[in-house]
C-alpha cells in the first residue's frame, strides 16, 4: 500500500515568526524584505546566525555562521536577537492546524511535521489540493509561509519540502527520483554529513544518483553501515511511521552562550557557566523535572568542540548540584585554549512527582529546594537581575 506523507517546513523559522510578531505588535517594516538575521545580541556582536532572510542570503550569509562574519559581508544588516518562546507559540499553532487535518502528526523539530494522509485522500490530485490547502491555511491565519512536500515515505516528503522556496508544494514520489533527486548533488541528501561528504567524492560519488547506483558491498566496506543507510535513501527506500509525539516529554534541555571574546582564564568560564546554570536551572524546575546527567560543552577559538557528562547518583533540579557539577566537568575538560562557546545540558529528565529523595539527604533536599523556590519567586515578580550571586558583579560576563 502506498502511503500519503507530507512534510511540512518553516520558510526561515525564526525568522519568518519575529516578522509576524513584530508586524503584528509594531506595525512597520517586514525584515524578511530586508537584509536581516536572527542571531545571538545585536549590541556585541556575539553568538550565531539562526535565520536569514533571502536578501541576507544573495550577501553570502549562512545559517551557523558567526554574526561577526555575517555582518562584515553586509554591515547595514538588521540584527534580531532570538525569542525562543515566542517561537514555541507559533510551533505549537501550526502543530494544532495540522492537528486538524490528521491525527497522526509527528512534530520532527521545532518548524519541521511529518503529516500521514494514508487512506484519508484519494489520487494525486486530491492529495495535492489537500497540501495547498494545508499550506494556504497556514499562511491565512498565522502570516507566515511554509514549504510541503509529498512522498510515500518520510525521506521523500522531506527531500521534496527542501526544493525551490519559499511558500511552495512539491512532490517527490518513487517515479519520480530519477529525474528529480538523483541529479542533485550528493551533500544535498539527508544524512550525509560535512564529515561523509569528501569521503563520498573520494570514491567518485558526486550526486545522489551515483550513490544510488554504486555497489552497496562497496559502500559498506567504506563507510560501514552508515554508508548501507544512506544508500537506501539515495533509492528511496526509508519505512519508519509517523508517530503522534505531541505528548512525549522533553529528553532532555541547555543552554548555551557564543562569547564575544576568547575565555582565557578558568575563573571568567566558571562566572559564564553559573549564569548559563542559573537560567538553566530555572527552566528545569518550572517543566518539573529534575535530571540525571550533566553534561559541559565548549568550544575553542577554532571552532573545535569538547564535551564530558557526568551520570548523577539521584536526579536533581538544584542549582548548587547541578553548577557544583559543571564546574568539575569544565576542569576536568579544558586544556588551557581559549574559549569562544559554552554550554550545559541536562539529560534523563524524570518527572519531579516520581522522585523519592534518600532518607540522608532529605533535609539538605528541602533546605536547598526552599532557596531556589523563594529566588524563582523573586526573579519572576522582579526580573531576572533582581536576585545575582556576587561572582558574576564584576568582570566582562556582566
Amino acid at each position: 500500500m502506498n502511503r500519503v506523507i507530507f512534510h511540512v517546513d518553516v520558510n526561515s523559522a525564526f525568522l519568518s515568526w519575529e516578522a509576524v510578531e513584530r508586524l503584528k505588535t509594531e506595525g512597520g517594516q517586514d525584515i524578511r524584505e530586508v537584509p536581516s538575521v536572527v542571531a545571538g545580541d545585536p549590541r556585541s556582536r556575539r553568538g550565531v546566525v539562526l535565520a536569514k532572510s533571502q536578501m541576507a542570503k544573495e550577501f553570502g550569509i549562512k545559517t551557523g555562521e558567526p554574526l561577526y562574519w555575517a555582518v562584515q559581508k553586509c554591515p547595514s544588516i538588521i540584527v534580531v536577537p532570538p525569542r525562543h518562546e515566542m517561537y514555541l507559540k507559533y510551533s505549537a499553532d501550526m502543530l494544532k492546524i495540522l492537528q486538524s487535518y490528521t491525527p497522526l502528526v509527528e512534530r520532527y523539530s521545532i518548524d519541521e511535521c511529518f503529516c500521514d494522509f494514508t487512506n484519508m485522500v484519494k489520487g494525486k490530485n486530491e492529495t495535492l489540493d489537500l497540501a495547498y490547502k494545508i499550506k494556504d491555511h497556514i499562511k491565512n491565519e498565522l502570516g507566515f509561509t511554509v514549504n510541503v512536500g509529498v512522498s510515500t515515505n518520510k525521506l521523500l516528503a522531506k527531500m521534496a519540502s527542501d526544493f525551490k522556496k519559499p511558500d511552495r508544494v512539491h512532490t517527490l514520489y518513487p517515479e519520480e527520483i530519477e529525474e528529480k533527486m538523483w541529479p542533485l548533488p550528493v551533500e544535498e541528501l539527508f544524512m550525509v554529513g560535512k564529515a561523509t561528504v569528501p569521503k563520498l567524492h573520494k570514491m567518485n560519488i558526486h550526486t545522489i544518483g551515483e550513490l544510488a547506483k554504486y555497489d552497496v558491498n562497496l559502500v559498506r566496506d567504506r563507510l560501514k553501515s552508515h554508508g548501507v543507510t544512506i544508500w537506501n535513501y539515495a533509492r528511496g527506500i526509508e519505512n519508519s511511521p509517523v508517530e503522534d509525539n505531541s505528548r512525549v516529554k522533553s529528553k532532555g534541555m541547555g543552554n548555551s552562550t557564543t562569547i564575544a571574546f576568547d575565555v582565557k582564564d578558568r575563573e571568567s568560564a566558571h562566572k559564564i557557566l553559573i549564569s548559563l546554570c542559573e537560567e538553566l536551572c530555572v527552566r528545569l524546575r518550572k517543566s518539573e523535572n529534575r535530571c540525571y546527567v550533566v553534561s559541559v560543552n565548549m568550544a575553542l577559538s577554532d571552532f573545535t568542540s569538547f564535551s564530558r557528562q557526568k551520570k548523577l547518583f539521584t536526579p536533581t533540579d538544584s542549582t548548587k548540584t547541578i553548577m557544583d557539577v559543571s564546574l568539575k566537568l569544565f576542569d576536568e575538560l579544558w586544556n588551557g585554549e581559549p574559549i569562544r562557546r559554552l554550554g550545559i545540558y541536562l539529560s534523563d529528565l524524570t518527572d519531579q512527582k516520581y522522585y523519592q529523595p534518600s532518607f540522608f539527604d532529605i533535609e539538605k533536599d528541602e533546605k536547598q529546594k526552599a532557596l531556589d523556590s523563594a529566588i524563582d519567586k523573586l526573579k519572576e515578580k522582579y526580573g531576572g537581575d533582581v536576585v545575582t550571586r556576587v561572582c558574576l558583579l564584576e568582570g566582562k560576563r556582566k
